[in-house]
């Protein structure tokens, strides 16, 4: 029996897609030969990349609006860099930040190398549990960058600041969940393995006429131009991430794309944080306006419950439903492809404890 996987990432992926890849693996586009052995030079894959690019703007709302879909090697954290490379000047330059969680901090170390980082909001004071409201941009800086989603924490951005400025966005695990006016930003990235495909691969939407105004030599590499120029294939791209990234894209398009799975994701986070709330055995760890649909955390008030609510959960055939090591307790991410029946059988678990607890 498939179990529930409410792992963080990499993370569940919708079960056709994952049948699809197998089979590609085996034998792809009826060439018999593996997907993995083939040449990405070949019109077999450069169709698949071409596939990916161009329905990650469509479903972003961003196709034939001067953005370029990039998918990179390294990771979101190889953006941290990057951002700062194609975006910060090189002569006085500044970036504002805003500083929710490990990921975000991440990023502003990385920047600090270029220039002057203005950590413009923070919510580390309350140990990230909230997200930072009514903070002022600098009109000076080269760019905002923000991270939309806390996976650790369980914190989410409900609304982004108005910035007359570029504004970059981490959206590593909330991508194509949720309706947004993609178009106010001027970079998107997300690492592939939360919402879209395996670990190996990096999205990257980037506006097409902010760059190459730096004044910098920037390496190859990690120029964002040189990648569009060459449709992400300067070198050997992430093969598999990146078709299995096309299918799960094709996979939410065929669903009714991002208004029809965030109408999902909503039913799939009320179920979950009613329970919370409801539960005495239980209490969520951020402030609720600020909760994450896509990764819940919530603690238990009486710690010595700890494995016998862990034994319950285990044998319902649930998975990586552990907290951070950093944060505690317990996460529950709830990523596009985790069916609702999966959070309801967490939910039994719940009132299987207290129905437990009642009756000692």
């Amino acid at each position: 029996m498939k179990k529930h996987n409410f792992s963080a990432g990499p993370c569940i992926l919708p079960q056709e897609v994952l049948q699809q890849a197998a089979n590609a693996v085996i034998n792809f586009d009826g060439l018999d030969l593996s997907l993995i052995e083939i040449s990405h030079r070949s019109e077999n894959f450069v169709r698949v990349i071409e596939k990916a690019r161009s329905l990650a703007l469509e479903l972003l709302g961003l196709e034939n609006k001067g953005y370029s879909a990039l998918f990179l090697h390294g990771g979101a954290s190889s953006e941290f860099l990057l951002t700062p490379y194609n975006l910060m000047k090189k002569d006085g330059g500044k970036a504002a930040y805003m500083n929710t969680g490990t990921w975000s901090a991440k990023a502003i170390k990385e920047a600090k190398l270029f220039g002057d980082i203005n950590i413009v909001a923070s919510s580390e004071d309350k140990n990230f549990s909230y997200i930072p409201k009514d903070f002022t941009i600098p009109e000076n800086v080269n760019y905002f960058h923000c991270t939309s989603n806390n996976t650790i924490s369980g914190t989410q951005m409900k609304n982004f600041p108005e910035f007359d400025g570029l504004t970059v966005c981490d959206m590593s695990s909330d991508i194509f969940s949720r309706q947004l006016d993609f178009s106010k930003f001027d970079i998107i990235y997300a690492g592939a393995q939360k919402n879209m495909g395996p670990s190996g691969t990096t999205l990257v939407i980037v506006k097409n006429e902010i760059l190459g105004k730096t004044g910098r030599n920037i390496p190859s590499i990690l120029d964002y131009q040189v990648h569009i120029a060459k449709e992400s294939m300067f070198n050997t791209p992430a093969v598999f991430p990146i078709y299995v990234s096309m299918l799960t894209l094709q996979w939410l398009k065929d669903l009714g794309g991002i208004k029809a799975i965030e109408k999902i994701n909503n039913a799939k986070a009320e179920l979950l944080y009613t329970e919370i709330d409801r539960n005495p055995l239980f209490k969520g760890n951020t402030a609720k306006e600020d909760r994450s649909i896509m990764n819940a955390t919530f603690t238990l008030i009486d710690e010595s419950l700890k494995n016998t609510f862990d034994s319950i959960w285990e044998k319902l055939g649930i998975n990586g439903l552990h907290g951070h090591r950093s944060v505690g307790g317990y996460r529950a991410s709830m990523y596009n492809a985790l069916p609702i029946e999966s959070v309801q059988v967490l939910v039994d678990a719940m009132q299987e404890l207290e129905t437990t607890i009642s009756k000692k």
